[in-house]
């Protein structure tokens, strides 16, 4: 019997409680920076209705659209289907999967915070993908 090809196109998902800011701009910074090289997946523990308005607009500053976008709850399929798993303050509510890559980004939660704090975790955020998309796809040239 043999064992199913796995897909060749690595998957990542973030994860944060509202989905709502951190693991919005990070899923905006991996599909602009890596295309279709990569899935980007992202999702929450407990979402918002809406993603952070002063996310979206410190997004937009560097030419990055991520108005279309909903928070989604986190369910087992899309963690299941991801090779990795970045957490940013989710704490215990964030599922384990064994075998599944698991990175825990310290970031602070832009929540209520003016555009210029947010503006620093959007930046500190690109600085983590490019190095994930840097171990992911290292054909993919990436100014830190």
């Amino acid at each position: 019997m043999s064992t199913p090809a796995r897909h060749t196109t690595p998957s990542v998902l973030f994860v944060c409680v509202h989905n709502a800011g951190r693991s919005q701009m990070a899923a905006g910074w991996l599909r602009h920076l890596a295309g279709n090289t990569v899935e980007v997946r992202s999702a929450g523990s407990a979402p918002a209705e809406h993603v952070n308005p002063v996310a979206v607009d410190a997004m937009r500053e560097v030419g990055i659209d991520i108005t279309a976008e909903q928070p989604k709850l986190l369910d087992r399929d899309a963690a299941e289907a991801s090779d990795v798993i970045v957490t940013m303050g989710c704490g215990d509510t964030c599922p384990v999967f064994p075998g599944t890559r698991y990175e825990d980004w310290k970031l602070t939660d832009p929540a209520g915070q003016p555009l210029s704090v947010v503006r620093e975790v959007r930046d500190e955020i690109r600085q983590h993908v490019a190095r994930l998309l840097a171990d992911l796809a290292p054909d993919i040239t990436v100014d830190a």
